[in-house]
């Protein structure tokens, strides 16, 4: 069991519920450090007085912020709690809205909330079915390691899941990111057309097993071959950007290989579904086999009884 990264209240009106927050993510990706080229000598990164070039613990560091003309105002730790008292050990929730309503850009990270004891089992229990049965997600802010979160606290299967949000002021435009914007163009009818049959072949359930990280795998394999001293081979290169005038025939091309694909996996489907059919009735087969060989006890008994009226009439 993990320990919280978080502990604190959720409090809704005159109701609170103790929690703490666990990390509901993790990721896989391969470490690396840093070397000097051509020698087996690590980089290491110091903190150094720029000054006196003097190495500074890090007990001895206090926080500045730049107000211009390379002046700081330096913060002590102290004075930052000191303007946000209490909460950070309190999540206020403002209102509840529809999951529908957020807008996906504005989530950050996932987490687990779990009741803080065996006795706040019952209240927290009680919100989670609550929000479950009205479908709604509680909108609230907190204070984590010295930062204030807006944060969106939902209910999923048996426990709340609270996804850290952007503020609005955080999301950026795309006109002030985006050198270029696509303009508003004008299709044939044929190419929407054949770009909604494309999206319709390959839609699908969503299947979270279906998809991994493949790229963690090459770094992975990368390493074990460079380890035992094989040759490393690179991947091939990107696909170029579709030509416009290209557009309709690959649309068309990409229809036809997605329902190509569809069919030749429902075939392998119901031939893996034939066999297990087929395969069943196993003992059925034996029983007949065995129903057709019986009468030869019957074919014997008759073959006896010939041969004894034969020795009679002998005699």
């Amino acid at each position: 069991m993990s320990r919280p990264i978080w502990t604190g209240v959720i409090s809704f009106g005159l109701v609170t519920v103790p929690v703490g927050l666990h990390s509901a993510t993790q990721t896989h990706e391969v470490s690396f450090h840093q070397f000097q080229e051509d020698t087996s000598d690590r980089i290491r990164y110091k903190r150094v007085n720029e000054r006196t070039g003097r190495e500074v613990k890090y007990d001895d560091i206090v926080k500045g912020a730049e107000v211009g003309d390379d002046k700081y105002v330096l913060v002590e730790p102290e004075e930052l709690d000191s303007i946000a008292p209490g909460r950070s050990r309190s999540l206020e929730i403002a209102t509840f809205v529809d999951l529908d309503d957020i807008d996906p850009i504005y989530f950050q990270k996932s987490y687990y909330l779990a009741p803080a004891g065996k006795e706040n089992a019952k209240t927290y229990a009680l919100l989670r079915q609550a929000m479950e049965a009205t479908n709604k997600v509680a909108i609230g802010t907190f204070v984590m390691r010295g930062k204030e979160y807006l944060a969106a606290v939902r209910a999923a299967e048996k426990v709340l899941v609270l996804e850290t949000m952007f503020f609005a002021d955080e999301i950026r435009n795309p006109r002030d990111v985006l050198s270029t914007l696509p303009r508003d163009a004008k299709f044939r009818g044929q190419e929407v057309k054949m770009a909604e049959q494309l999206i319709s072949s390959m839609s699908g359930p969503w299947k979270p097993k279906d998809y991994r990280d493949t790229y963690t795998d090459r770094v992975k394999k990368l390493i074990a071959a460079k380890r035992k001293g094989r040759e490393v081979v690179t991947e091939a290169e990107a696909p170029e950007a579709t030509n416009v005038t290209d557009l309709t025939e690959a649309l068309r091309r990409s229809v036809e290989e997605a329902r190509s694909s569809r069919r030749s996996a429902s075939k392998a489907s119901t031939t893996i579904g034939r066999k297990t059919t087929r395969s069943s009735p196993g003992k059925k087969t034996t029983g007949k086999t065995a129903a057709r060989k019986s009468p030869a006890k019957k074919s014997a008994k008759t073959t006896s009884s010939s041969a004894g009226q034969r020795r009679r009439e002998a005699s």
